[in-house]
């Protein structure tokens, strides 16, 4: 995994590369049941209560600590083209879907060789003062971890065809 930070651009760029074909990836991307199975670091667990992927569409989910605490997230979905890209803005929330705005702009993007799968992300933060947060915060040890658990989910749903 690479994991760039660029205060001049306001920019971390993650790529990582899966030993999974691009459907599976993109699957584990794009569908709430599998989200939900990664995307937190442990001991945390990621619970979707609204997941619609389409263009103006959203996840709205929470973080939710062993102690049962929820640290709710929203992502809007501005820009999709299947299997190779999506674009989304990410923020915190309220539970009740109200965003704590300003978040930050991701774009996804997806691709194949070899029956492997490298996911290029670069996420734009509008200020270098929420760039520096969001690192303070332990993002990268964060964003490491959850990649190791679908690195462990991928090797799983590899064995079994049907997603």
């Amino acid at each position: 995994m690479e994991f760039l930070v660029n205060k001049e651009t306001k920019t971390v760029v993650i790529t990582a590369e899966f030993d999974a074909t691009r459907d599976l990836v993109w699957a584990a991307y794009t569908k709430a049941e599998l989200l939900d199975q990664w995307w937190a670091p442990k001991p945390y667990a990621s619970r979707t209560k609204v997941m619609d992927f389409s263009e103006g569409g959203r996840r709205f989910y929470a973080m939710v600590s062993p102690e049962g605490q929820e640290r709710w997230a929203l992502q809007k979905y501005t820009s999709i083209t299947p299997k190779t890209n999506f674009k989304l803005l990410n923020t915190f929330a309220d539970e009740n879907e109200n965003p704590e705005l300003p978040g930050s702009d991701w774009d996804l993007n997806f691709s194949e060789q070899d029956g492997k799968t490298t996911v290029h992300v670069s996420i734009y933060n509008e200020s270098l003062e929420r760039l520096e947060k969001m690192m303070e915060m332990g993002f990268k040890e964060g964003f490491t971890m959850t990649l190791g658990q679908l690195t462990e989910l991928l090797a799983e749903l590899s064995k079994n065809t049907n997603v």
